[in-house]
């Protein structure tokens, strides 16, 4: 533990599944912040996502060193995460366990953002210092009526991204007047990936699994597909494949052979008739999202977030709002406060204004006691 009544130097490290965005804080302040755009063609060299570990440390240590700053420096390595067991929302310190469990998947996703936390054990043990993580992938707040699919054993698990929702959402609270924990609110994540969820006073208690092939394309991820004609995809191709296409290969990539959402809204911005059936199909099916978030909130909404990289474009906010305005007020967040967040929400568990968590090696959530099911 460093010491806190010192200033501490925190690097962030936020891997998404088309780029790695990097902060240095002294504190609270940032000091600077890069966003390392990774096309998934570069990406899909590497079979499996925690083989891009080495590709990434060796990117961030090339950042520090044009911005001048020994890793050695640094008090505290701070990362995103995701892929272990489902976790309790907040701050959670990184321990080889967690570390094990993230490399390993148990959780049974592979998104990028566990990546997080394997760089920042990575620095951890390199450079002797500690490191957390906080509102992984993985956290699990989801009510009964959300997990039940209808195979039996089969059930629907957490995975979006809670760390920038859950700021989000905090911050609208406290714009309105009023604590995350008295609203109900939709929030939308749209980026490389995207993912829809419902909060309701305070928890997420429903939302897709966005890098399992579930919810609106995006520009890496297929989407919800029908699954008969999956399987046969699948009878012509092969599971690995198709698991590719879930995270990193499928949406934009499939269809167009690139992540870059610039490159395809400027073939629509063009006229193009291809990129602009893909691009509103994929607003579309966002607002096929929201609308169910809002039944699982009985219609009862105090506000729809928009966040994430691809509000940059007005017409996707524009789009939603058309179709989506009469179910509540709609506000905007470009881009994402997770930097922030990491950075801000750790520094006050350090300093004892919040807890700490540590992993407990099990899920949150283990299947419905005394029920065949």
């Amino acid at each position: 533990m460093p010491d806190i009544k010192s200033v501490l130097k925190m690097l962030i490290i936020n891997p998404g599944s088309t780029s790695t965005k990097v902060s240095l804080y002294e504190n609270k302040t940032s000091l600077f912040e890069e966003n390392l755009f990774h096309d998934a063609p570069v990406l899909l060299k590497f079979s499996h996502v925690n083989d891009q570990l080495d590709f990434r440390y060796n990117v961030i240590l090339d950042m520090l060193k044009a911005h001048d700053v020994e890793p050695s420096s640094i008090d505290i390595f701070i990362g995103r995460g995701g892929s272990a067991y489902s976790q309790p929302g907040g701050t959670t310190v990184i321990d080889e366990k967690l570390y094990e469990d993230t490399v390993a998947g148990v959780g049974g996703s592979e998104h990028p953002a566990k990546l997080g936390v394997m760089l920042a054990w990575k620095f951890a043990k390199e450079y002797g210092k500690p490191a957390y993580t906080l509102n992984p992938t993985n956290v699990d707040e989801y009510c009964d009526y959300a997990r039940l699919t209808g195979i039996k054993g089969i059930y629907r698990i957490s995975h979006s991204h809670v760390l920038n929702q859950k700021a989000v959402a905090r911050a609208h609270a406290k714009k309105i007047g009023k604590k995350y924990e008295d609203c109900n609110f939709i929030v939308a994540h749209i980026d490389g990936g995207i993912t829809v969820s419902a909060h309701d006073h305070g928890k997420m208690v429903d939302g897709n699994m966005g890098a399992d092939g579930e919810g609106a394309f995006t520009p890496t991820r297929i989407g919800s597909v029908p699954v008969l004609q999956l399987l046969d995809y699948i009878d012509e191709h092969s599971v690995e494949e198709v698991r590719l296409k879930c995270s990193r290969a499928g949406g934009f990539v499939s269809l167009f052979g690139t992540a870059d959402s610039d490159k395809i809204h400027a073939l629509v911005d063009e006229g193009d008739k291809k990129a602009t059936l893909v691009w509103k199909t994929m607003i579309y099916q966002i607002c096929k999202q929201i609308g169910e978030m809002s039944a699982v909130l009985c219609g009862k909404v105090d506000g729809i977030l928009l966040t994430g990289g691809l509000l940059r474009f007005a017409d996707v906010t524009e789009d939603i709002t058309m179709r989506c305005g009469f179910i509540a007020p709609i506000s905007v967040y470009p881009g994402e406060m997770e930097q922030d967040a990491l950075a801000h929400t750790v520094y006050d568990a350090i300093h004892g204004e919040l807890p700490i968590n540590t992993y407990k090696g099990k899920p949150v959530w283990d299947g419905f006691e005394g029920l065949d099911l």
